[in-house]
C-alpha cells in the first residue's frame, strides 16, 4: 500500500426516486489513491464498483490493473464471479434519461427521433446504475442523460458518472460528456454535475455529433 492511503467516494442509494416502486436500486463507489478527491479524474482511479439490489444482488467491479469489468453474484456461499464483460457491441437498445431536456435541447430531440425512426428498443427504469449496467449484460445499446437550460444535468461526477464511466470503458464501451471521455473530466468540487452518454462507442460518438456541448 505504500502508506499513502486511499480516498473513497460513493453514492449509497442510486435510484432513491424509484425505490418506493420496488425497482432495482444500487450503490456506486469509486476509489482513488491519496487523501483528497478534489482535482482527481477517472484516469487516476484504482477501482470502481456498482452493487445492484434487484431480484439478485450483484456487484460489477473494475480495477485499474486488471482487464475488463467483472460481475459477482451474492449467494449463500458468498460472492461468486459469474460474468466478465469485455465488449459493448452495436444493437438497437436505448435508455434515454432526462427526456424533459428535448424541450430546449434540439440535438437531443433529434437523437430521440432518430432512435424512434430506427426502431430502437426502449429499456429505461429511471435508475442510472441498472439502466447502464444492462448495456454490459446485453452487450449493446446506449444510455444518455443530457443537459438543457430548462432541465439541467443532475448526475454527480465524483460518485456517479466517473465510476460508471470507469466500469463501462473497462467493459469495452465508451463514455462522453458531449465532447470526450468522462474519464478525462477533472473533479473541481464534490457536488459537480455533468451530462453523460455511455454504451457502444459508435452510439456515444453519435451523441457527441448530435448533442455535443452546445446546450451545456
Amino acid at each position: 500500500m505504500g502508506g499513502k492511503g486511499y480516498s473513497l467516494a460513493f453514492d449509497p442509494l442510486d435510484g432513491s426516486s424509484i425505490i418506493d416502486s420496488n425497482f432495482t436500486v444500487a450503490t456506486i463507489w469509486g476509489c482513488w489513491p491519496g487523501s483528497t478527491l478534489v482535482g482527481v479524474d477517472g484516469r487516476s482511479m484504482t477501482s470502481a464498483g456498482v452493487t445492484l439490489y434487484g431480484p439478485r444482488t450483484t456487484m460489477t467491479l473494475a480495477v485499474s490493473e486488471a482487464e475488463h469489468s467483472h460481475e459477482f453474484l451474492l449467494t449463500e456461499k458468498g460472492w461468486e464471479r459469474v460474468n466478465t464483460y469485455s465488449v459493448i457491441g452495436e444493437g438497437k437498445l436505448h435508455a434515454p434519461g432526462n427526456l424533459r431536456a428535448i424541450k430546449d435541447n434540439a440535438g437531443y430531440a433529434e437523437l430521440v427521433q432518430y432512435w424512434q425512426d430506427n426502431t430502437y428498443q426502449l429499456r429505461y427504469t429511471g435508475g442510472m446504475a441498472p439502466d447502464v449496467l444492462q448495456l454490459l449484460v446485453k452487450k449493446k445499446g446506449i444510455f444518455t442523460n443530457p443537459h438543457s437550460k430548462s432541465a439541467p444535468a443532475k448526475l454527480r461526477c465524483l460518485y456517479e458518472t466517473i465510476p460508471i464511466a470507469f466500469i463501462v470503458e473497462k467493459a469495452g464501451g465508451g463514455s462522453s460528456d458531449g465532447e470526450g471521455s468522462i474519464l478525462d473530466v477533472k473533479v473541481t468540487n464534490l457536488e459537480q454535475k455533468m451530462q453523460v452518454a455511455y454504451g457502444n462507442k459508435k452510439e456515444v460518438e453519435r451523441f457527441e455529433r448530435m448533442v455535443g456541448v452546445k446546450y451545456v
